[in-house]
């Protein structure tokens, strides 16, 4: 795909060209369950005419003319409720960003490959009783234009290959713990050779969570794992701080510039990169062909900034840090996150957990849900007592909930590891691929038990 010609209509408009790749292999028990790969591809025209958007796409040949002329004409007929004032704000981006990796593995090479770590694992871990492996990588190549000059291309491209492990406690529950290498590019760009140390610690927390205690019931002192620092950031702070969701009513939209969190706390959404080396999700220019900026939500404990598109830029009077992304062809951009992190302090996780008295570690998570209030509740399925600054037994599954703010506001001590991860998706009327990075983090939250 190349750039076309593309002189626009309306007030405003631009076009996008979209092709998407994903393939999902899995086996269960050494048997292959799946073996799936879908292609997508497409072109869409977004045009705003008289303060109102009109949007269009097509999987067929449909010219960008074409396209941009349906959606001036969508754009055109709610001009029927009345005329909108809408300012877009922002510049045009010129430049492409691709991404050159290691070869791709094909799907049989896939296949050999968890044939032999599923022998590996039941060699090594005789006890388990069940072992799923799970190899995913997807590519996102997007050609976006405007009609502010913006000539756009950037390529996203993940793999994850994760690890799920069963064993069963004394009374024949399942107990089971995932672990996952993640990274940009294909399955073939990953460092697979992290994957059996990996094992090994799943299997080691396996073995303490099968004699698993309840956890106490209320407000404790947790020390949050860079994993669930990340979460938490992306989650119960980074929503709230999504311009759009600030227009329709989030709790930040009247805390810019006042203190919510410890000014131990400080957190950005990052565009592209991170002390000069390019992050997982690099987002140059949005779909909008807005420029990527990176935007300091947290400095320091005082609410500074939201993330924007150009709609949302206009509105607020402040400039687009292109965070309009589309998930799919045929997607609107909405304001998403891109690479989002607390980011690291001066303490030592050790030292950190040795200053607890009574608490826990919460280390994995296997879901998280926020609102615009800040509220949060995350499913906690590995974590350790903390009894007199050292890790006491394994929990059982439980609960982290509470207010972000409350949350960050109680943060005492951020150690000086950075982790990042880009294996899951982010919701929000459509999927995205997104990455969290942090470090640990200790606070006082709401955690499920007894």
């Amino acid at each position: 795909m190349a750039f076309i010609n593309f002189t626009g209509s309306g007030d405003y408009s631009e076009y996008r060209f979209h092709q998407t790749r994903e393939r999902r292999i899995i086996m269960v028990d050494g048997s292959l369950l799946a073996n799936d790969n879908s292609q997508k591809q497409g072109s869409s025209s977004r045009v705003s005419s008289g303060g109102y958007w009109g949007f269009a796409s097509s999987t067929g040949s449909s010219a960008p003319g074409e396209l941009s002329n349906r959606a001036l004409t969508n754009a055109r007929s709610m001009g029927a409720f009345g005329k909108k004032n809408r300012s877009l704000a922002g510049d045009g981006y010129q430049g492409e960003h691709g991404f050159s990796g290691k070869p791709g593995m094909s799907a049989r090479e896939i296949i050999q490959l968890m044939e032999s770590i599923d022998s590996l694992a039941r060699k090594k871990y005789s006890d388990i009783s069940a072992i799923t492996l799970v190899a995913m990588d997807e590519f996102h190549d997007k050609y976006v234009q405007n009609s502010l000059g913006s000539r756009a291309y950037n390529n996203i491209s993940r793999a994850a290959f994760s690890v799920l492990m069963t064993l069963k406690d004394s009374e024949g529950k399942p107990v089971e713990l995932r672990e996952s290498v993640c990274g940009k590019g294909g399955v073939g760009d990953l460092d697979l050779s992290l994957l059996e140390e990996k094992m090994d610690g799943l299997y080691q927390h396996l073995l303490a969570k099968r004699e698993a205690l309840p956890a106490a019931g209320g407000v404790q002192t947790v020390v949050l794992a860079p994993e669930l620092a990340g979460m938490l950031a992306h989650e119960a702070m980074g929503h709230p701080c999504e311009a759009d969701l600030v227009m329709g009513g989030a709790v930040t939209g009247d805390l810019r510039g006042k203190r919510i969190a410890s000014d131990l706390v400080t957190m950005v959404d990052f565009a592209h990169s991170y002390k000069g080396r390019e992050l997982l999700m690099p987002v140059y220019a949005d779909d909008e062909g807005t420029p990527g900026e990176d935007v300091l939500m947290i400095k320091e404990g005082i609410l500074t900034d939201f993330m924007h598109s150009r709609e949302s830029g206009g509105h607020f009077r402040d400039k687009p840090t292109g965070n309009a992304r589309a998930y799919a062809p045929d997607d609107e951009p909405l304001i998403r996150m891109r690479n989002t992190a607390i980011l690291p302090g001066e303490s030592n996780l050790d030292e950190m957990i040795a200053g607890v008295e009574d608490g826990y570690y919460l280390m994995k998570t296997g879901n998280g849900q926020a609102d615009m209030t800040t509220e949060f509740m995350f499913g906690i399925n590995l974590g350790y007592r903390i009894i007199d600054g050292e890790l006491g037994p394994a929990i059982r599954d439980t609960t982290l909930s509470g207010s972000a703010l409350k949350m960050l506001g109680s943060v005492d001590a951020v150690s000086k590891d950075m982790v990042w991860v880009n294996s899951g998706y982010c919701g929000k009327k459509q999927p995205m691929v997104v990455s969290m990075g942090g470090p640990a983090i200790r606070g006082r939250a709401q955690l499920g038990g007894e």
